[in-house]
């Protein structure tokens, strides 16, 4: 028989005392050395309630003008005017904008009208110096022509949206092609608005204020939540014995999402929880944290803290609020006899049921200083007895046996 005893969170215990794994476990559960995640093509969910954009608008005397109309050439027209724009009350350089066009007419309205608004403008005439530019500037908006010869605007827009660095980059077609057609093939490689030849000044500037101000506010949704997985990391990083297990964590929390047909974003909330369940141990003393022997009862309520201040770290980011269910709730069981809330059953929310299920399955296929790997087997056999004890949701179970066999050709 093996004996369990878990002394604190992040340790566990095994004593052998026979040949039989399955006689009497315990919950496990681990800390986890942390990689940032690759989440490419999930969608962040942004509100704009909480921000104020005001734009200055600079007229400017004069413009100093550096245009060169060859092929593939790339052009600039700046304000002369040093004034800047407040984005949230903080000053900040001008916004830039690439205008893209082969043709010089309709190129240089755009041109005149974005400059006349405060922008700071490149131009290019061509798909290809578009692409170059992109990569040299920081630019905070494109107005995109469709039909030009070479690389058309589609093909652009394609290759910018797929790339994790533009990919936050508002695109507007400008197109003289009015056909339901062409817009949805707009739409399909992700363009964020269309404009129409000749332009009309007053959309032209509510329609890029607009989006510049989205792509600032996706900016600094973005910085935070950086710095979330920042932290998440360095609390991880103290204990090395757990190899990858936040990335293997990630790994089966999208496979099984997918499993059960769940949407994207509980998908991505799935592998985000990989990451963020333990952030709150950042407020956790290391005296409890990383202690050695068995935890006494206080140290136990002070470790149990952990989930309220990963809740409360990640709170103010509404991009988090699918996340935070599997913060606060992975260590709630069915029977009620959990924690932090007692939460019985269908109360338990589904998400910390689901992810509850791949941390222990990891955390007992893998090996660690005080216990060996164990089989996929055996693994299923812990959390089926585990059920037994009324800890898990036995559907669910039966829903995640049935998919472990599965990616394993059983």
């Amino acid at each position: 028989m093996i004996s369990w005893s878990y002394n604190f969170i992040n340790s566990t215990e095994e004593q052998f005392r026979g040949s039989n794994p399955l006689n009497k476990v315990h919950n496990i559960d681990s800390n986890h050395v942390l990689e940032l995640p690759n989440l490419t093509g999930f969608a962040l969910d942004l509100s704009q309630g909480n921000f104020l954009i005001e734009q200055t608008q600079v007229v400017p005397n004069s413009m100093k003008t550096d245009i060169n109309y060859g092929y593939n050439t790339l052009s600039f027209i700046t304000p002369q005017s040093t004034d800047s724009i407040l984005v949230d009350g903080f000053d900040s350089e001008l916004p830039t904008v690439l205008v893209v066009d082969d043709n010089t007419a309709s190129r240089m309205t755009a041109v005149a009208l974005l400059t006349m608004e405060g922008y700071k403008v490149i131009e290019a005439d061509s798909g290809n110096t578009a692409l170059v530019s992109v990569k040299q500037k920081q630019l905070d908006l494109i107005l995109l022509d469709v039909m030009m010869p070479g690389m058309d605007g589609f093909e652009v827009c394609q290759q910018l949206k797929q790339d994790e660095q533009t990919r936050l980059i508002p695109i507007i077609f400008i197109t003289a092609l009015n056909d339901r057609r062409s817009r949805i093939r707009g739409i399909e490689v992700g363009a964020d608005d269309f404009l129409s030849k000749p332009f009309d000044r007053v959309e032209l500037a509510a329609r890029v204020k607009s989006l510049v101000r989205q792509k600032r506010l996706n900016e600094d949704l973005d910085h935070a939540e950086k710095v979330l997985f920042s932290v998440a990391r360095a609390i991880e990083s103290r204990d090395p014995n757990t190899g990858d297990h936040c990335e293997r964590l990630v790994k089966l929390g999208q496979a099984f999402g997918e499993y059960l047909n769940l949407s994207r974003y509980k998908i991505r909330d799935l592998m985000w929880g990989g990451y963020l369940h333990d952030i709150g141990k950042v407020g956790i003393p290391d005296a409890v944290l990383l202690k050695k022997g068995k935890l006494t009862p206080e140290d136990w309520e002070i470790m149990k803290q952990h989930v309220l201040i990963g809740e409360k770290i990640c709170l103010p980011l509404r991009s988090m609020r699918g996340v935070i269910p599997i913060i606060r709730h992975h260590h709630e069981r069915w029977d009620g006899s959990g924690y932090p809330d007692g939460l019985k059953e269908d109360d338990i929310p589904i998400l910390a049921q689901i992810f509850q299920l791949i941390d222990i399955y990891d955390a007992l296929t893998s090996e660690r200083p005080y216990k060996k790997a164990f089989t996929s087997q055996e693994a299923l056999s812990i959390i089926q007895q585990e059920t037994d004890l009324g800890w898990r949701n036995p559907k669910l179970v039966r829903q995640f046996t049935e998919f472990i066999r599965f990616s394993n050709g059983d």
